[in-house]
């Protein structure tokens, strides 16, 4: 599992687990598994403060797609990091769904 924040030329911050897809031994793009729009209001810092909050929240990239897996091309990603802790935390739930599952351990 490599769960990376992604920035794409449309301005959306993508959370996902992310894998390269090659094609003829080129990057053609990533395979998003379970990906979820990250948004957040800029911080705002008033003078009795001494830290600022950001609030976030996800939600499904594609809303009324029921895949849960999208490729990209690599042409529309701007950067890959990795996502702060808290932000990695958050999206665990959403990464431990198995579709796959038949029950045993």
């Amino acid at each position: 599992m490599t769960v990376k924040l992604i920035l794409l030329k449309s301005g959306e911050s993508i959370i996902s687990d992310v894998k390269e897809v090659q094609k003829e031994d080129e990057l053609y793009g990533y395979l998003l598994d379970n990906p979820q729009r990250v948004s957040y209001e800029t911080p705002v810092l008033t003078e009795t403060e001494n830290e600022s909050v950001v609030n976030v929240s996800l939600s499904r990239w594609i809303i009324l797609s029921k895949d849960t897996q999208m490729i990209i091309p690599f042409d529309w990603v701007v950067t890959i990091v990795d996502p702060v802790e808290s932000l990695e935390k958050m999206y665990e739930p959403f990464n431990n769904v198995d579709t796959n599952s038949d029950g045993a351990e």
